[in-house]
């Protein structure tokens, strides 16, 4: 039988050699740990082929840059993504009403951050996981296990060089007011979700509720045809279009038509990814929702005028696209007050 001597003895040999111990197991763990985290992200990828596809939907309407994105990741992946495109307010309808029916299609939501704000109250997604490209997130931009900031978007005013000479643009959101626009001017329907709101709500902050009195006695023309909107003041159409989104200005290289920064500042929107509840592809989402951080997705929207959310890619834009995304900016909205200025925007603009 062992002393009791004995047991002290090895216990203190035990105790002094527990230091080197320890530090042997944390060398192991370490050594481990990336190679564990890469084996787990390739598990993922295995997974999301399996699946077959990934949906997205998208309010980011009429721009080719979600094609551009989802060639590459099919390029890199072999996966194939699906894109529906609508307004805010509609993709929000569609994806309650697939949850409620407990039939969904949709696997990631990518829409501005006060809709997707207003979702995640309605409990629409759900925790990402571990995804390796969210450390690539500039210090200001923050997630919070659900939502992804990809990019901003931001917002200006587009006239036709034809017909409005150099020098008499409006070069304010003020300017706007001027009586020679009187039945000039098209703009994204501001009693929507989309762009128009967007610049309902900034401005309204900004000028107060007497400039868009003024602004609906301009007879303002609303579409909620966004792709098209840019081609009919290119066409001639209508000589000013508002709130046009810079983004898009490479879509009209060798058109007469101009973008204008407001001196006030530009109206913008933030982006956002999340991972809808009961996604049918939720690997596929998930890898998506990786790439769209990668510095390859990252380039395609720096160099098509949005402002990037990852670590030094802007700088990488072309001179001419940099100066649309490196603006002064006016503001952007917020989930609290949406319906507020909804209401408004619906009472001045009949």
């Amino acid at each position: 039988m062992t002393s009791l001597g004995q047991r002290v003895r090895w216990a203190v040999r035990r105790l002094r050699h527990m230091p080197a111990l320890l530090a042997g197991a944390a060398l192991t763990i370490a050594a481990h740990a990336p190679a564990a985290a890469q084996t787990d992200w390739a598990k993922v990828a295995e997974a999301a082929k399996k699946e077959g596809k990934v949906v997205l939907y998208t309010a980011n309407v009429g721009v080719r840059f979600h094609h551009d994105i989802a060639a590459a990741f099919e390029k890199k992946y072999g996966i194939p993504v699906e894109i529906l495109e609508a307004r805010a307010s509609e993709l929000r309808e569609r994806i309650r009403t697939e949850q409620a029916a407990g039939r969904s299609i949709g696997d990631v939501s990518h829409n501005g951050a006060t809709t997707t704000a207003l979702q995640l109250k309605d409990g629409t997604f759900q925790p990402y996981g571990d995804l390796p490209a969210v450390a690539t997130l500039q210090p200001q931009y923050k997630t919070d296990g659900i939502r992804i900031p990809l990019f901003s978007i931001v917002y200006g005013i587009l006239v036709n060089t034809r017909q409005v000479p150099a020098g008499s643009e409006p070069r304010s959101w003020k300017d706007l007011l001027d009586p020679k626009w009187k039945g000039k001017i098209l703009s994204d329907d501001m009693r929507a979700l989309g762009g128009g709101s967007v610049m309902f709500f900034v401005t309204t902050d900004a000028f107060g509720r007497g400039f868009h009195e003024k602004l609906a006695e301009q007879a303002p023309v609303f579409t909620r045809d966004i792709s098209d909107a840019e081609r009919r003041v290119a066409r001639g159409e209508m000589p000013v279009y508002i709130p046009f989104t810079f983004a898009n200005f490479r879509q009209l290289k060798g058109l007469p038509v101009k973008a204008v920064v407001p001196a006030e500042g530009a109206t913008y929107v933030n982006y956002e990814v999340a991972l809808l509840k009961g996604a049918p592809h939720p690997n596929a989402a998930r890898l998506l929702m990786n790439f769209f951080l990668e510095k390859e997705a990252q380039a395609i929207y720096a160099n098509g005028g949005y402002v990037p959310t990852a670590k030094g890619v802007s700088a990488s834009a072309p001179p001419e696209i940099r100066e649309l995304i490196e603006v002064k900016l006016l503001g952007t909205t917020s989930p609290e007050r949406q319906n507020e200025m909804l209401n408004l925007a619906k009472e001045l603009y009949k």
